[in-house]
């Protein structure tokens, strides 16, 4: 008894082992291709020719990430989940970014900043396009949710009542779950986002190179007094009139601030818990706000 004992304990410490340098070595090749990205964007200036040399490191990446998988038996569920939820969307989110940067570079006008801008626009009006379109998921993502985890990031395992894409069946199920390549085009746009907002700041800049450059201002107050102050400004309908969900706001807040504001709604729960001054930061800037106009009145 003692014997089978022991030899239980002995595979379940060797299948332990077997999982944790599986996730090594894909934190590995992740850690490798973001030091190639890097290298590879210092080394060209010319965003076209450094987006094909990165989408060709980032293919080699993907293709020893599938081997790794292919060669590898979940143990859990919940490693099964984690990797499909955090670490495949990064490979596959980088190749849709920098396949879309590639497109968009080579397919600007040239023929003036109008042009261009309302290019750009309509790229951004494309994401958002999208973000509606999967509302529901985006959501779900966001509030870092986990309850439909097991649907979404196992593989083999579709929920055919669910909203699935047309070409599931097309892709390799071995290496593919309903919902992982969904949080890679999400990434992807988050990103592109970013770089489409850039290249529209950055329209005219040549010809006005002299022009006053806008500070950057860094949030010194905690996470919790922006939640707070964003969403009472939500509350009261200060952007677009009120017709945005607040998770944009948020997301809004974050790129202006270059902060990451977590699990947002669970702290707006905090908010409505507290059982004394429960919108303590808004108290605050009223009370410094009065004081500053008295003492200019003195």
């Amino acid at each position: 008894m003692l014997r089978f004992i022991n030899l239980n304990l002995c595979n379940f410490l060797k299948k332990g082992m077997i999982t944790k340098t599986f996730f090594r070595k894909v934190s590995e090749l992740r850690e490798d291709l973001e030091k190639q990205i890097v290298i590879v964007t210092q080394q060209y200036d010319n965003i076209i020719t450094s987006s094909e040399v990165i989408l060709i490191k980032i293919d080699k990446s993907i293709r020893e990430l599938k081997k790794l998988v292919k060669d590898f038996t979940f143990e859990s569920i919940a490693d099964e989940v984690h990797f499909f939820k955090e670490h495949k969307p990064y490979f596959i989110s980088r190749y849709i970014y920098y396949s879309k940067i590639l497109e968009i570079d080579t397919s600007k006008p040239i023929a003036g900043d109008k042009a261009l801008k309302k290019f750009y626009e309509a790229e951004l009006l494309k994401l958002k396009g999208y973000y509606t379109k999967e509302m529901d998921f985006y959501n779900y993502y966001r509030r870092q949710a986990t309850y439909l985890d097991h649907k979404y990031f196992i593989r083999k395992s579709y929920d055919l009542k669910m909203k699935l894409s047309s070409g599931l069946y097309n892709l390799d199920e071995d290496f593919t779950t309903s919902h992982d390549h969904k949080i890679a085009i999400i990434v992807a746009n988050e990103l592109l986002e970013d770089y489409i907002i850039k290249s529209l700041r950055s329209i005219g800049m040549d010809r006005d190179s002299n022009r006053d450059q806008i500070p950057r201002l860094i949030w010194s107050s905690s996470k919790v007094s922006l939640i707070e102050l964003m969403y009472a400004l939500h509350q009261t309908k200060c952007f677009n009139g009120g017709n945005i969900d607040f998770s944009e706001v948020i997301r809004f807040a974050e790129k202006c601030f270059d902060i990451d504001l977590g699990n947002f709604y669970k702290t707006i729960g905090e908010i409505k818990n507290r059982k004394y001054a429960r919108t303590k930061f808004l108290q605050l800037l009223t009370e410094n706000l009065d004081k500053a106009l008295l003492e200019r009145e003195d």
